[in-house]
C-alpha cells in the first residue's frame, strides 16, 4: 500500500493548462527517477442516472484518445503535492459549479483504499472545504422475493450516498467517493 498523501491546497502544482470551465487541467509530475510526466485531469458528467448533477474526477497520463491511463504505475516524487494539485481543481470546479458534486473511482481495490484512507487521514483538513460522501450499489428486492429488473432481465443497481463513515476500515471500501462543498 501506497504511503497516504496529506493534503494541503497550498501546496500544488503550477498547471501547464486549464480548460475555461475547469472540466479539465495538465501538470507535470515529479518523478522518482528524475523525469517529470504530464498528468491530465478530468472532470466529466457521470453517466449514472440515479446520481444528477455528479461529476467524476479522473487523472493520469494522456493518451491517444484525448483522456488517460488510469492504471499506470507511477513512482511520484511527491504524492501530497500530486493529490492536493488534483483535488484543488475538484474544489476550483465546485466553486464555479454551485450544487455540483465531484466523485472520484479508483480503477482498482488497491486505488479505492488509498482514496478511502486519504480521506480518513485528511479528514480534519478536507472537512474546512467538503461534506464526504460514500456510495454503495443496491439492487431491490420485492417483498415476493424478486429482484428489480430492467426491460432485458439484468438487475438494476441504485446507488445509495450516505455520509462518509470514517469508522468503515479499508477492508470495507464504498464503491465510490463522492464530495461536495461544506
Amino acid at each position: 500500500m501506497a504511503i497516504i498523501p496529506i493534503i494541503n491546497f497550498d501546496e500544488t502544482y503550477e498547471p501547464i493548462s486549464i480548460e475555461s470551465d475547469l472540466s479539465q487541467m495538465t501538470f507535470n509530475s515529479p518523478q522518482i527517477d528524475g523525469s517529470n510526466v504530464l498528468i491530465l485531469v478530468k472532470i466529466t458528467p457521470h453517466p449514472d442516472q440515479y446520481l444528477p448533477n455528479v461529476y467524476n474526477l479522473g487523472f493520469g497520463p494522456p493518451n491517444e484518445f484525448g483522456s488517460f491511463n488510469d492504471d499506470v504505475k507511477l513512482r511520484h516524487e511527491d504524492n501530497n503535492k500530486l493529490f492536493s494539485t488534483v483535488l484543488l481543481l475538484g474544489l476550483t470546479f465546485l466553486q464555479e459549479n454551485q450544487g455540483a458534486t465531484i466523485g472520484v473511482d479508483g480503477s482498482d481495490d488497491t486505488r479505492a483504499a488509498l482514496y478511502h484512507l486519504m480521506f480518513k487521514a485528511n479528514r480534519a483538513y478536507l472537512s474546512e472545504f467538503f461534506k464526504a460522501i460514500g456510495v454503495d450499489w443496491y439492487v431491490r428486492i420485492f417483498r415476493d422475493g424478486s429482484y428489480e429488473v430492467d426491460e432485458f432481465g439484468n438487475y438494476i443497481a441504485k446507488p445509495r450516498p450516505e455520509l462518509f463513515d470514517y469508522e468503515r476500515d479499508r477492508h470495507d471500501l464504498y464503491r465510490y467517493y463522492m464530495f461536495s462543498l461544506k
